[in-house]
């Protein structure tokens, strides 16, 4: 019979493997506290300071690359819209707060962000994109996106590959259905929904006035 701190041992191993594996989408955002670029100023800042707004967290491998700069300016170009929806949007990568600080300063004809309306992250030592599980083993992120509401809950997550960028139009889309259904608990939202379009009760009864008027 192994001895019982073992045993013990092998639990935990096994509790932590058992975490690791749950979704995180219906489960508490992993919080974090980290070096930032905003504003062109070094910041500290946490998950949790933004608790009471939505937040779009995501992930992009590396400063200075190609297809990046498309995702992180075009965030950037549509900021005011999810402003207006109560939602702050947050840019990680492995790369230091030195890196994404250079790469602010680098004009957009050549390459680089100019200034930006939301922070970057600096995920130096991989701990937030291990946390949401995006770490690839080249050991850069891949490009996830997570929505998580203003209790901390993650509700949404897509992860791309590292060759194919992301489109803003369908994470604000999708941030105003979450919002929606939030809002409005005894409604769902159909595929494709957009506001102002009608939305379907959750029952096989409610249901039908939805399907009978498509």
């Amino acid at each position: 019979m192994p001895p019982r701190s073992s045993v013990k041992r092998s639990a935990e191993i096994l509790a932590v493997a058992a975490q690791m594996q749950a979704p995180l989408v219906g489960n508490p955002a992993p919080d974090f506290s980290a070096q930032a670029v905003f504003d062109q100023e070094f910041v500290e800042l946490s998950l949790s300071q933004f608790r009471g707004k939505y937040v779009v967290l995501f992930f992009y491998p590396l400063d200075f690359t190609f297809v990046c700069p498309t995702e992180i300016t075009a965030f950037s170009d549509r900021y005011s819209e999810f402003k207006a929806l109560n939602t702050e949007i947050l840019g990680v990568s492995v790369d230091s707060q030195f890196s994404h600080l250079a790469w602010i300063q680098t004009p957009r004809n050549e390459g680089g962000l100019g200034d930006l309306a939301y922070p970057l992250v600096s995920d130096l030592k991989r701990e937030l994109s291990t946390a949401y599980n995006v770490l690839n083993d080249e050991g850069v992120a891949l490009r996830g996106l997570f929505i998580i509401d203003k209790e901390g809950v993650v509700q949404h997550a897509t992860v791309n590959n590292l060759a194919f960028g992301r489109n803003v139009d369908e994470t604000l889309r999708t941030l105003q259905a979450v919002r929606y259904v939030q809002e409005n608990p005894d409604e769902v939202c159909p595929a494709g929904w957009q506001p102002g379009e009608k939305t379907m009760k959750p029952d096989p009864v409610g249901s039908k006035e939805y399907f009978a008027a498509i």
